[in-house]
């Protein structure tokens, strides 16, 4: 069962709308999907709540009576969305499940420094070398300097760029109903499909 983590310590840089858009991703091929929230804000958690039951299902975790989350029996791949902060036990626990680890990073200074060191984190890590690592460039602005100060960082690293995904109001009206782009005509979102083609060529593989 492939399991795909999104991380980042940082706040704020679209976790959970990559998160939950992979996993309608992986619904909308047919797959059964869980989307697991390990963050106390339980974003996931809520989108889940607002997805209509007229689109293809996604699970999240069952709860045993010990306490114990499990995925639902059945589940073919599993997406989790990582809170703010990790570290520690919390990410050697991530990394030991992982796949494959999409990590998101906006168009800041300080979204470049805490990604560096993230990643350096991840490095050094027990497990890391069985993991598939990718970056995202999220919520990025045409023709800025920030984002070509960020796009001039990304390519410094021996991770992959997959995509730079647009800052539009698309993801937040999306989930304001628990959808994601391939819940809607192709035609409403065909360009931030076209720039997912690449983060779903990777997932797929």
């Amino acid at each position: 069962m492939p399991v795909i983590v999104v991380a980042n310590p940082k706040g704020g840089v679209g976790k959970s709308t990559l998160s939950s858009n992979i996993a309608a991703y992986f619904a909308s091929q047919g797959h059964a999907v869980m989307l697991g929230d390990i963050d106390r804000q339980q974003s996931s958690r809520l989108w889940l709540r607002l997805r209509p039951p007229t689109l293809p299902a996604i699970q999240t975790w069952d709860i045993s009576k010990d306490q114990m989350a499990r995925p639902p029996k059945g589940t073919t791949h599993m997406v989790l969305d990582t809170p703010a902060g990790l570290h520690g036990k919390a990410l050697e626990a991530a990394v030991r499940l992982a796949d494959k680890i999409l990590v998101p990073v906006q168009a800041s200074v300080f979204d470049i420094y805490a990604v560096q060191a993230f990643l350096e984190d991840l490095a050094s890590r027990k497990h890391a070398s069985k993991v598939e690592l990718a970056v995202v460039a999220n919520r990025v602005k045409d023709h800025t300097r920030a984002t070509e100060h960020l796009l001039t960082f990304l390519q410094t690293l021996d991770v992959p760029l997959l995509a730079q995904l647009r800052d539009t109001q698309n993801y937040a009206h999306l989930a304001a109903h628990g959808l994601g782009l391939w819940d809607v005509p192709a035609a409403k979102v065909e360009k931030d499909l076209a720039q997912w083609a690449p983060v779903t060529r990777w997932l797929d593989a």
